[in-house]
């Protein structure tokens, strides 16, 4: 098992709630996670009709078998379980880390949960791996247009699975949109919902216009959100909201729409090989995005708010792709080259001085293999992005 970071953060809340869910997309490794950390638990799922016809018949009993607590994969499966948790909890003084809840359908687990186990649960959200953790497992590739384009769900690095990238993302969507949309949405709507999965992959990266997206696929406003809601809900996309610090200047204030993993938007946009990746348009809007991403990593896999937004003036003439209001604040600028051309830090500088007084700093990355420090500007190499993160 490649070793994940959000262990540490699993292990920090489970020694405080007694319930842990681990939410994220689907095949992000949740329940591999879950069993290697806690290999002495019993494991459940209700995948097994059978435990799950025992747990619905009887759910307070189901939970009295598990003195020690479990594991329980699928929990949504059995919308009981939660009450009956709940119950659990408050009558026998439920240890801290007895239950882990893992589920694929983050809208049924996490709604279930809010509702039922209010301050009796806390959340990991755990993503697809990032650049840190296939770097020290050796997994990570020397050519980052590969890595870009292959992306980083942990079923493509089974080494005994042999995962063809192309077939794998092509059955993902698919499954994405049988098992976890199918009850969000009108089945009748599916089609649409593709549609607008395809727009929002050409949007990656950029300013988010619901008014647009509602013309091209057909359908109202309301509906577009209501859908784009789903598609965050289950780590599709992710919203970054631009920066609202007082500067004196007149702010962009609409989102800007990214897509969680590269690999995955590769394929919407019928990017077919890191070679035509090179070539291709969007390649910067691909590399931001591949960014973008592993900033969220790097928040979740602590169990930390995001704290990441994006600064643009009205007139456009002042842009800063993400700022990281972390324990420092950085100004950062992504660019799709492999050269540390010492003007892409022009912007950061001169929104790190507007903020003088908040002692804010400035980080380029960008796609060269070295990692430097020009005129006070941090230049990172798009392989040490996750460590130098780690270290803010």
């Amino acid at each position: 098992m490649i070793a994940r970071i959000a262990e540490a953060a699993l292990r920090r809340l489970s020694s405080q709630f007694p319930v842990v869910g681990i939410t994220g997309p689907r095949q992000s490794g949740k329940t591999t996670l879950a069993k290697a950390v806690f290999p002495d638990k019993r494991y459940v799922t209700f995948d097994d009709r059978s435990m799950r016809a025992l747990a619905v018949e009887s759910p307070r009993d189901f939970l009295m078998a598990f003195p020690n607590g479990a594991v329980i994969d699928e929990a949504q499966k059995v919308p009981e379980i939660f009450d009956a948790l709940k119950l659990h909890v408050d009558a026998h003084g439920t240890a801290p880390g007895s239950f882990i809840l893992t589920g694929s359908s983050q809208f049924r687990l996490r709604t279930n949960m809010s509702d039922s186990l209010a301050g009796r649960a806390a959340f990991l959200k755990l993503l697809p791996f990032s650049t840190s953790e296939l770097k020290n497992a050796g997994l990570l590739s020397d050519d980052p247009y590969g890595t870009i384009f292959s992306g980083q769900y942990p079923p493509l690095y089974d080494q005994e699975k042999r995962f063809v990238p192309e077939d794998w993302y092509e059955s993902y969507i698919d499954t994405y949109l049988d098992l976890d949309v199918r009850d969000q949405i009108n089945p009748g709507n599916l089609a649409s919902f593709r549609r607008l999965i395809q727009v929002c992959a050409s949007q990656s990266g950029q300013i988010f216009s619901m008014d647009k997206i509602a013309r091209e696929i057909g359908v109202s406003g309301p509906t577009v959100r209501s859908w784009l809601s789903v598609l965050e809900a289950s780590f599709i996309i992710h919203f970054l909201e631009p920066d609202t610090n007082n500067l004196g200047k007149s702010v962009l204030k609409k989102p800007k729409l990214y897509f969680i993993d590269t690999g995955l938007l590769c394929r919407l946009l019928r990017i077919e090989s890191p070679e035509e990746l090179i070539l291709s348009p969007m390649k910067g809007r691909v590399v931001e995005t591949f960014a973008v991403s592993e900033l969220l990593k790097q928040r979740m896999n602590r169990a930390r708010k995001a704290n990441l937004t994006y600064f643009r003036t009205a007139r456009g003439d002042m842009e800063i792709d993400a700022v990281a209001d972390w324990r420092h604040t950085f100004a950062i600028e992504v660019k799709s080259s492999s050269d540390p051309d010492t003007g892409a830090s022009s912007m950061v500088r001169k929104y790190a001085a507007m903020r003088a007084q908040e002692d804010v700093k400035s980080a380029v990355f960008y796609l060269g293999n070295m990692s430097m420090d020009i005129g006070g500007t941090s230049y990172v190499s798009w392989k040490d992005w996750g460590d130098f993160l780690q270290q803010t």
